[in-house]
């Protein structure tokens, strides 16, 4: 009779246990498909992943330099495969050093992908990119529901399980090195400009486009866009404020012609 009312005991435990910790793991079905923008707030300390050597990580340990993050799953037969074939193109195509200057970190939001997959998902991606520093700089990770949630939760990346896929956006969130979340950029094609202005905002642990004073002045990020653009209405109306003060100068220094009947009187 104890060892029955132990046993019951020690199961009543472990349900409160668990309900416990699912209560603090956060419900993306919370948050809208699609991102919510969460710029200026911080990826958590705690959370663990398998790379796709199958080596348990700490993923604020391995942010270490300005990390772009991409959440996709492995047997997706809709965006993922597009979003990392943009991804793989824009940094073969960039002039800054995979590895060194910046990273990249893929993370499968399908708790049933493996590191096996995760292994095979980054050669397929990686041999199509023509640089060097791939296998230290671009990170495949794959981990436990739980983690995935919370991840995807403090990043804003909202998506909902429908069967054995994933109903979710396509898009690439940029973090410094102190893990701080910095740009969101949109769809599955990202330009060279694009990636390098985020990357040195996240460097400098900056949410917003300010490069410098020339670039800021001459770029915008432009939110319903989702990329940076040439600012031509500021540039334009400079032009013209800039013109119309130069005409206002010379009418006021411009010396006086006299007119032919002074000029007749005088004589």
């Amino acid at each position: 009779m104890i060892k029955i009312s132990l046993t019951a005991l020690v199961f009543l435990v472990s349900v409160a246990v668990l309900r416990a910790n699912e209560s603090t793991i956060p419900d993306t079905t919370s948050l809208p498909i699609g991102i919510t923008e969460k710029t200026g707030q911080f990826i958590p300390d705690s959370l663990w992943f398998v790379t796709e050597n199958g080596d348990s990580v700490n993923l604020k340990s391995l942010i270490d330099k300005p990390t772009v993050l991409a959440f996709v799953y492995f047997d997706c037969p809709g965006i993922c495969s597009p979003l990392l074939d943009g991804v793989s193109k824009v940094v073969s195509r960039s002039d800054m050093e995979i590895g060194k200057e910046y990273q990249i970190i893929t993370i499968s939001i399908d708790s049933m992908d493996t590191p096996a997959k995760a292994k095979q998902k980054k050669h397929n991606f990686a041999e199509k990119v023509n640089k060097p520093g791939i296998a230290d700089g671009w990170h495949f990770l794959t981990g436990r529901n739980s983690e995935i949630q919370k991840i995807t939760h403090a990043a804003g990346f909202g998506f909902r399980r429908q069967g054995k896929d994933f109903v979710h956006s396509a898009a690439i969130i940029v973090v410094s090195p102190h893990a701080k979340i910095t740009r969101y950029l949109f769809g599955t094609y990202f330009l060279p400009f694009d990636l390098k202005m985020a990357v040195v905002e996240a460097e400098g642990e900056q949410t917003g486009p300010t490069i410098n004073k020339v670039l800021q002045f001459c770029f915008n990020y432009d939110p319903s866009g989702r990329k940076y653009v040439l600012d031509i209405t500021r540039i334009t109306g400079t032009v013209i404020i800039s013109l119309v003060s130069l005409m206002f100068v010379i009418l006021i220094f411009k010396p006086k012609k006299t007119k032919p009947e002074e000029n007749k009187e005088k004589l």
